[in-house]
């Protein structure tokens, strides 16, 4: 018995080492540019720009695969933070991709939901909480505004309701590069 553990410990010993020297010997680096672009994108998940989500749109525009004014959800104010990190020229939104909206959240009409779960297996940050048969609500801090659970309601229980500017949401909307001139 004691061999018996004394080999086992050996044994995970052996390939905790070597995991851990895979680990290291085959580390993949990930990009800096993309991580930068993707913080500026607004992490709504909602593939208006033609891809399945933030990062890869991000990893897109890294790549000279996909221009900077794809975002509806980011606006001009997205475009432009994007413009100024690349070193490219504004270009306005678009509009294959949709129009600029303000920031809203999902709203589930309670008494209208009939618990058929396709909104909850739509959303892509899973801000929307109910079960079969049982209605759904949306948890409004969580939820990115990306329409995406509407269409498969058939219901249609589902709204967008703004989002009011809270001194927690509030944002400068100027340029930094206007903020230096004026210094």
């Amino acid at each position: 018995m004691l061999l018996a553990l004394c080999v086992m410990a050996g044994l995970a010993l052996l390939l905790g080492a070597v995991l851990g020297f895979a680990a290291i010997r085959f580390r993949v680096e990930d990009d800096p540019l993309v991580d930068k672009i993707d913080a500026i994108l607004p992490q709504t998940q909602c593939a208006q720009c033609g891809y399945p989500g933030c990062r890869p749109y991000a990893t897109a525009i890294a790549n000279d695969e996909a221009d900077i004014n794809q975002c509806p959800p980011g606006g001009d104010d997205g475009i432009r933070q994007l413009a100024d990190l690349l070193g490219r020229e504004f270009k306005p939104l678009n509009a294959e991709n949709g129009v600029e909206k303000p920031k809203s959240v999902a709203v589930i009409d309670e008494n209208v939901c009939i618990g058929c779960t396709l909104c909850i297996q739509a959303c892509p940050v899973d801000a929307i909480v109910g079960a079969a048969k049982h209605m759904h609500t949306v948890i409004a801090s969580e939820c990115t505004g990306c329409e995406l659970c509407i269409a498969p309601c058939p219901v249609d229980c589902i709204d967008m309701a703004p989002l009011g500017e809270t001194p927690a949401s509030w944002k400068w909307r100027y340029p930094l590069a206007l903020l230096k001139v004026v210094q």
